[in-house]
């Protein structure tokens, strides 16, 4: 029978009665457990008196036969103790006491069995321990297949071991075990240790691993072949202490390598050499296993390598090395990985440097120099990188790689980075290195790969280095000879896109020295001409480029070409001398790449824009062949039948799955908060959006405005998913974000996000009309969490934008481009109820972000962050959806404790909470103090003009408040806000003119259409709009500028009148700024004019009229009327010469209430009309067109005027003359003349004749009763009315609608046949010559009166040859007919295109009259025409002209000899 330690304790705490010997082996015998009989009897506790009698009963058993390994293995149970406690009920047992107990009989028997056989007790211990641990791990051939291939012990195992290995230190302590001979003993079968066993042994301090590097021979093979192992192995699912375990050996052990590796110490010994020596083969063997794996499959990813560089930490390795140790350990990896088998040559890093970015490079590599890295800062990198360039033979792709990784993980490198090129472009001049030279172009050449975000582009950077006269190459004649041979000896490596840069922007080169310039220029291009890159496709232009990851296709080139030379015909009108030349000088590429380009089909517009023009003029030039240009016009029009654009790309992935993979990773990097990873991830999703995106990239193209196309964003199906998947996981993101911290608190990665999306034109148009698409068209189905991730997305946008391209909507609503931003806020149009809510909602979320996000910030910066587009939409709506708001304005002047405000932390919460509504948020923005801080800013500034054109754009149906609350709200700010509002921040200043001002100034505008920003919502204009609202608050005005105390005297009266006509002369001033406008700007002055009168008809009328007062008594004073009429009115009367009834009436009226101010008023109202009638000839002539219907109408108004009083005589003078021009024209001319100006009395014969439907018959027979010999008056009178008839005759020939040209003309030659024999009828016709015919001038526009030259022969050549005759003899005809020829050349010179007559052409009128003039010219005697001036200005004009006035006026000027004789 053999007895265990557990027999024997058993013993101990028995009653001797109880149980014997015999009992023992009965229960032995029946298979009966320990356990069984402890649960079967009623133990007790053994008395004190009886322990030692025990104990030497327990010795006595423990003798007999006893097996050192059995017994060894009973000590390590894990379970005895706690059994023996469970079984017995004793609670205060310790199982310390317990386990020490058994080994103290265990080394008890270890000494007498090793006395009996005569051996070291060590020697047995060690045997007795390995035979154990063998036991435990196992041997290779008792293994199951499953556990041969586990890298580590089983749970199970790892207990025992533990408990084997702290019985050994138990054995240790008390001298009875050997260590080291316990290692010998264990690798003497040669099998490689298990490196979790070595690491107990480390652990338990029973063999250290430095003892074992020391110590084993072949430490170095089996250890990397274990780590190799050990890396490679994944535990099973579930055994998450196996993972943690497997972290544990692994630090344990690096740390052991680095410690031992890298300690440095003062004097080493040999052997502490040798280990350092090992530990580092080790660790390198690693590092190689590592990147020989990526040499061989770059795009391998293992777990197993994954593991290995996880290590590389210093939370892992520090627990062992110090902080000196790591770092020359990181050091000396770095090294290693920077000179890994330097293949590569440098013609190779200049030919394939392309294909090395971060995106494209393996992860392992990556990720293994950011660990290495971790504990440099950037300059120590730098300047490690340069040491190991000047030192050693390295692995290019690994060194750029390398670079390309500090850049992308430390935004704050590129500083550092220039001055690394810096340093070594100066010693590379000094000393004509050209190491140092290859060194900088490769770096600057990576970054700029990188992206303009990371690093500036190649172009830019090569520009500043050598493009100026302060450049590296610009000291010296040598110094430029050395970077022109670099260059040149680069050229058979370099690829097509740095020839172009070095070709397109070449470095700085003195006159003298041009010729070596042009020597490496034609090099360049011959290379390039053998790259099948043809010198005729690098572009018409010079653009400002970087070397992008791929060269610039031609068809890019020519894309910016068409770009360049569209805007310069844009601005110049004509065609660029570029773009004329290369069609004649590069033919080829002008036929085969620019007008390709040019002629891409499109759908085009109704209305031609620039680039149709430019085409249009092109092919007027005979540049575009007609069948390429009638193939462009076809397609263009089955583009418009079916617009589908397709995108290629070239990638076996599908790239979209791709984006959506890296999208998701990038948001649970955002989670775990590793910015390193996130600026990693988005240069990955960077990369993919360029295989999208497959465009130029921007700093190629040079792009300087995108396209907003607002009525059809071009936008293929792709562009679309990709674009929608970026917004929503921007938003995602900022909703996962802010649940953790507020803006402020936040890391850069939104601003990193959005950075990374801006090196893509193609991209960045498409998100813009995405984002223009949403916020115009589906404002109102976006959700909250969908406002504030697109609000955050606009506002890093525009920040990021702040220096980029401009926008330009299309059609073009706005003048100019414009930033991002304003372009953005064209779309949120608050016309309606839902527009305005969808508009303070998103405006709300961007203020609030951006004011949380900028916080800590200087103020400039802050700005970058707040639109002020946005921030006037909520100055503008905010007080409008909250009434509240306008009774708490807080003035940025007043301090900030006097309002107890929740912080920006609050306002943020406010703005994320589910549950709080958009009011609240407002609200609680609105009394911000450092909401209205922005208002001492004036692009923060909602100015008077802004509110009222926002106010326009309002349906009145669908506006948000009702009609009474709408008053109410535009009363307050135009009364109570902007009013006292100081001029500096877009008020009034208290000045009620200014605020009118604003008012008409806005007014104008909406008729005029100049508020652009209506264009992109025609429902306004359709549904109506707030003008009349607004129009009775300017009603209002003016009314209190009239009849407050403060504006009721007379001097304030006549302030408002001439505030009135000083506003429309200077609004029609602005409209003509040349003395020679425009048809353009003729339309303009006329669409003002038109505008002015339905706003001038709103006004009351006697605000028209000044009443001054002299001599203590008032009086009408009409200047400014007649001056407005006169000057203004006149140029814009429909047709010629006439007023409308409403205007002529409405100033008539004014005339009317103004004279009752006086003291008499009809004396005042004749005073006015006399003043009328001798200055204002269109008015009187209005007057006269109109009287029929203003007689009833001003009667009535004067009657309630005067209390019933007659009308003033002057006024019933004027139904005087139309009686008697009725009467004259029945053939009644008993009929006394009126006492009235002759030029009343041929208006009134005017207006008779076509009141009575132009009776030429009635109307002869009055002029022979008005015949000029019957006298003056009557002559004048007939002149006049010859005026008229001209006007009319004009007037029929330039809108032939009426065809009533005969009548008129037969009209205008009986007043011919009337007055031929005087020369009054003559002056007419010479605008400029002083007479009382004069103020005839003043009737017609301008327009009219420099076409009474034309007037006067297309009148002339029509007569009979009797009446030319009876003409020609007029005295000073011939001068009037030699003005009228020239200033009829001048007309046809300046392109004036007239339609004379049916019967004959312009050209047949221009010869006509030159034939007529000629005969007319040798008809005179020589004293009919003295002035030379004439002759001198046909000499200009017509030679042929002059010449017969010289002969025929002064015959001697030909024949000098005659004087002579």
């Amino acid at each position: 029978m053999r007895l265990t330690v557990d027999d024997a304790l058993l013993c101990c705490v028995v009653k001797p009665s109880g149980m014997s010997l015999s009992a023992s082996c009965e229960s032995d015998s029946q298979k009966r457990t320990v356990s069984n009989l402890l649960a079967g009897r009623v133990l007790k506790r053994p008395k004190q008196e009886d322990e030692q009698q025990q104990q030497e009963a327990t010795i006595q058993l423990l003798g007999q036969q006893q097996n050192l390994c059995s017994l060894l293995r009973e000590v390590g149970n894990p379970e005895l103790c706690n059994i023996f406690r469970s079984q017995i009920g004793e609670q205060k047992q310790s199982k310390g006491a317990s386990c020490a107990i058994a080994r103290s009989l265990l080394v008890c028997e270890l000494r007498r069995q090793a006395l009996q056989l005569g051996v070291p007790m060590a020697v047995l211990a060690v045997k007795m321990v390995l035979e154990r641990l063998m036991e435990i791990t196992g041997t290779e051939d008792e293994k199951e297949e499953e556990d041969k291939r586990r890298g580590l012990l089983t749970c199970s195992q790892r207990v025992q071991l533990c408990v084997l290995l702290e019985s050994s230190k138990q054995l240790l302590s008390q001298g009875a075990f050997c260590p080291k001979l316990l290692w010998q003993e264990y690798r003497k079968d040669q099998r490689p240790p298990k490196l979790e066993v070595v690491y107990n042994f480390h652990l338990h301090n029973i063999l250290t691993l430095k003892y074992i590097l020391e110590s084993d021979e072949g430490v170095r093979m089996w250890l990397v072949y274990q780590l190799k192992a050990l890396c490679g192995w994944t535990p099973p699912e579930g055994e998450e202490e196996t993972r943690q375990v497997q972290l544990k050996v692994l630090s344990t052990v690096l740390g052991v390598l680095v410690e031992n590796g890298f300690e440095r110490s003062h004097e080493p010994a040999a052997a502490d050499k040798r280990i350092s020596l090992l530990c580092c083969s080790v660790l390198d063997d690693m590092l190689f296993w590592l990147l020989d794996t990526v040499e061989k499959s770059p795009m391998l990813k293992t777990s197993g390598h994954q593991l290995w560089i996880q290590m590389f930490d210093a939370s892992l390795c520090g627990g062992s090395a110090s902080e000196d140790a790591l770092r020359c350990f990181f050091t000396h990896s770095l090294t290693q990985t920077l000179t890994y088998k330097p293949q590569l040559t440098v013609s190779d890093a200049i030919t394939l440097q392309s294909e090395w970015t971060f995106a494209k490079a393996n992860r392992l590599v990556t990720c293994l120099f950011r660990k290495l890295a971790v504990i440099f800062s950037v300059e120590q990198l730098l300047c490690h990188l340069q040491q190991v360039l000047e030192t050693h033979e390295v692995n290019w792709k690994l060194v750029l790689c390398f670079l390309s990784t500090v850049l992308v993980y430390n935004p704050c490198a590129q500083p550092s980075l220039r001055e690394l090129l810096s340093r070594l472009l100066t010693s590379a001049f000094e000393g004509y290195d050209l190491e140092n030279m290859i060194t900088a172009f490769l770096l600057a050449r990576q970054g700029a790969l990188e992206g303009a975000s990371i690093f500036p582009s190649y172009s830019e950077w090569f520009k500043m280095s050598f493009g100026g006269g302060s450049g590296y190459n610009a000291a010296s004649k040598k110094s430029l000879v050395f970077l022109l041979k670099f260059l040149s000896d680069l050229v058979p490596f370099e690829p097509p896109q740095y020839l172009k840069v070095h070709v397109l922007h070449p470095p700085f080169v003195p006159l003298k020295h041009r010729s070596l310039l042009m020597e490496y220029v034609s090099l360049a291009k011959t290379r390039l001409a053998d790259l099948k890159e043809s010198v005729e496709d690098m572009g018409l232009y010079e653009h400002v480029s970087g070397a992008g990851i791929a060269s610039v296709q031609p068809q890019c080139q020519a894309v910016q070409d068409v770009e360049k030379a569209v805007s310069l015909f844009a601005s110049t009108g004509r065609i660029s001398p570029t773009v004329m030349e290369a069609s004649i000088f590069r033919r080829p590429y002008f036929l085969t790449r620019f007008l390709p380009a040019l002629l891409t089909p499109r759908v085009l517009p109704v209305k031609p824009d620039t680039r149709m023009s430019f085409i249009e003029i092109l092919k007027k030039a005979d540049k575009i062949p007609a069948a390429q240009y009638s193939s462009y016009v076809e397609s263009c029009q089955k583009q418009r039948q079916q617009d589908c654009s397709a995108v290629c790309l070239d990638t076996n992935d599908d790239p979209l799955e791709v984006l959506k993979i890296q999208m998701q990773e990038f948001k649970q990097l955002l989670v775990g908060g590793n910015d390193g990873e996130m600026s990693a991830q988005l240069s990955r999703i960077s990369h993919t959006l360029s295989v999208i995106f497959p465009a130029c990239p921007d700093e190629l193209i040079g792009l300087s405005v995108i396209k907003l196309n607002t009525n059809r964003p071009p936008s293929p199906e792709l562009h679309v998913k990709v674009v929608n998947m970026i917004l929503r996981n921007f938003c995602q993101c900022m909703l996962d974000a802010s649940r953790a911290n507020p803006p402020n608190k936040q890391s850069l990665w939104a601003s990193g996000f959005v950075s990374a999306l801006l090196g893509k034109p193609q991209l960045l148009s498409s998100l813009i009309h995405r984002l223009w698409d949403l916020f115009h068209n589906q404002g109102s189905s976006l959700s909250a969490a969908h406002l504030l991730g697109l609000a955050a997305f606009v506002v890093h946008l525009h920040n990021s934008m702040s220096h980029g391209p401009l926008v330009q909507l299309v059609p073009p609503s706005l003048p100019e481009p414009v930033p991002i931003g304003e372009a953005l806020t064209s779309a949120l149009v608050c016309s309606t109820h839902s527009n305005m809510l969808f508009c303070v909602r998103l405006c709300v979320a961007a203020v609030c972000y951006g004011m949380c996000r900028g916080d800590s910030l200087p103020q400039q910066q802050q700005q970058d962050f707040i639109l002020s587009s946005f921030y006037k939409k909520l100055l503008y709506l905010i007080p409008r959806l909250l009434p509240e708001a306008r009774r708490a304005l807080i003035t940025a002047s007043r301090p900030v404790s006097e309002y107890q405000e929740e912080n920006l932390l609050s306002l943020w919460s406010s703005a994320t909470d589910t549950n709080s509504t958009w009011r609240k948020t407002a609200w609680h923005l609105w009394r911000h103090p450092a909401f209205y801080q922005l208002g001492d800013i004036p692009q923060y500034q909602l100015l008077f003009s802004d509110w009222l054109a926002n106010e326009l754009r309002v349906q009145r149906s669908e506006d948000a408040l009702s009609d009474p609350e709408r008053q109410e709200y535009q009363q307050w700010a135009c009364l109570e806000f902007y009013l006292p509002h100081p001029k500096e921040q877009g008020g009034c200043g208290g000045d009620m003119r200014s605020l009118c001002s604003h008012l008409l100034n806005a007014i104008m505008d909406q008729h005029l259409g100049k508020q652009s920003l209506q264009k992109l919502d025609c429902s306004v204009s359709e549904k109506g709009t707030c003008l009349p609202d607004i129009l009775s608050r300017l009603q209002e005005l003016i009314y209190e500028m009239e009849v407050t105390e403060l504006c009721g005297s007379c001097r304030s009266r006549e302030d408002v009148c001439d505030f009135l006509f000083e506003f429309v002369s200077e609004r029609c001033s602005s409209t003509v700024t040349s003395a020679s406008p425009s048809i353009s700007t003729e339309l303009s002055l006329h669409l003002t004019l038109n505008t002015w009168n339905r706003v001038l008809l709103a006004l009351p009328a006697v605000l028209l009229i000044k009443v001054k007062t002299e001599g203590g008594r008032r009086t009408l004073d009409c200047k400014k009327l007649i001056k407005h009429v006169n000057h203004h009115q006149r140029k814009v009367c429909s047709p010629a010469g006439l007023l409308s009834f409403h205007l002529t009436a409405h100033l008539l009226k004014g005339v009317l209430c103004a004279s009752v101010h006086c003291g008499r008023a009809s004396e005042e109202v004749n005073k006015a009309w006399s003043q009328i009638s001798l200055h204002c000839p269109l008015l009187l002539v209005s007057t006269v067109h109109w009287w029929k219907r203003l007689s009833p109408v001003l009667l009535s108004h004067w009657s309630r005027l005067s209390d019933g009083e007659p009308l003033p005589e002057q006024l019933q003078l004027l139904t005087n003359c139309q009686k008697w021009a009725c009467s004259l024209e029945k053939g009644q001319s008993l009929s006394p003349v009126p006492a009235a100006s002759t030029l009343l009395l041929a208006a009134s014969l005017h207006h008779t004749w076509q009141d009575r439907g132009c009776n030429n018959q009635h109307f002869s027979a009055a002029l022979n009763m008005l015949r000029a010999e019957r006298g003056t008056q009557h002559r004048q009178v007939l002149v006049f009315l010859l005026f008229l008839c001209v006007n009319d005759y004009v007037l029929a020939l330039l809108y032939p609608q009426q065809n009533n040209y005969h009548i008129t003309r037969t009209l205008c030659t009986d007043l011919l046949c009337v007055l031929v024999d005087s020369a009054d009828w003559l002056l007419i016709f010479k605008s400029n010559e002083q007479s009382i015919y004069q103020l005839m001038t003043m009737v017609t526009s301008d327009e009219f009166i420099q076409l009474m030259p034309w007037a006067f022969y297309s009148v002339l050549l029509h007569q009979s040859a009797e009446l030319q005759q009876r003409a020609v003899c007029c005295p000073g005809f011939l001068h009037t007919a030699v003005l009228c020829y020239i200033s009829l050349m001048q007309l046809f010179l300046e392109g004036h295109r007239l339609r004379p007559s049916p019967e004959h052409s312009d050209n047949q009128i221009l010869s006509n009259a030159k034939q007529f003039l000629l005969r007319v010219i040798s008809q005179m005697p020589p004293a009919a025409l003295s002035s030379s001036q004439l002759q001198s200005q046909c000499a200009d004009l017509d030679p042929e002209v002059a010449a017969a006035l010289s002969v025929h006026l002064d015959p001697h000027s030909l024949s000098p000899e005659m004087d002579f004789l």
